[in-house]
């Protein structure tokens, strides 16, 4: 186990479990949909439980496990799809945290086989460009989390096909951010949609927001 005091541990529980309650009162996730995570240390990270309501949630119930997914401490069993958090942290060595919600309009877009364009600066420099769509793996294996930790190589967000938003920043907060902003563009998206033809930003505008907010964009 890490050489982290015990403190620490438990105060990044803790905003584990207010990520994850704050993910559900953003209507992000419904009864025990989602997770979020963070990571601890090199090969320690600390992910909500399995099948337990938002409601009844506890920085205790939080579970601590290893790389390879196995739990190191915490009397509830991990996330189902902790692998696919896990495939993330390796792919992205510079994020400290990852929330996957089932979004409304963010899903939607996804069972649609849509990806989020990049309609607004704020969404591209939360998200570094468009929010593409990985295509569909079934949830709770290591395949879904290679394909997703592909999209996000450059990214810090992707749509799953028929499954819903992954998001990433440089902790559990900044992740949980990217997820709103997230899902509001995609509302704006859906809107658009209905009033006519869709305009999406300039790649060359695209390209000069990232420029300038680089140091604001957890990437690779």
């Amino acid at each position: 186990m890490s050489e982290y005091v015990p403190n620490l541990r438990e105060q990044l529980r803790e905003r584990v479990c207010r990520a994850a309650k704050e993910m559900h009162a953003s209507k992000l996730v419904a009864v025990t949909g989602g997770n979020v995570s963070a990571r601890l240390a090199a090969a320690e990270f600390l992910i909500t439980p399995s099948a337990l309501p938002y409601e009844q949630m506890r920085p205790a119930d939080i579970v601590l496990i290893d790389a390879a997914g196995e739990r190191l401490d915490g009397s509830l069993p991990p996330s189902s799809e902790r692998r696919m958090h896990l495939a993330i942290y390796r792919k992205r060595p510079d994020i400290g945290g990852i929330v996957h919600t089932h979004s409304p309009y963010a899903t939607a877009l996804a069972v649609a086989g849509r990806r989020i364009p990049a309609l607004l600066p704020e969404a591209v420099i939360a998200v570094g460009g468009d929010v593409p769509l990985a295509p569909y793996a079934r949830p709770g294996t290591w395949e879904l989390g290679e394909t997703v930790a592909e999209y996000l190589a450059k990214r810090n967000a992707v749509l799953m096909e028929a499954h819903g938003l992954v998001a990433v920043g440089a902790n559990v907060e900044a992740a949980l951010e990217t997820a709103i902003v997230v899902e509001e563009t995609a509302r704006i998206y859906w809107l658009a949609l209905q009033v006519g033809t869709v305009r999406e930003l300039d790649p060359a505008e695209v390209k000069a927001i990232i420029e300038t907010h680089e140091p604001e964009i957890a990437r690779e």
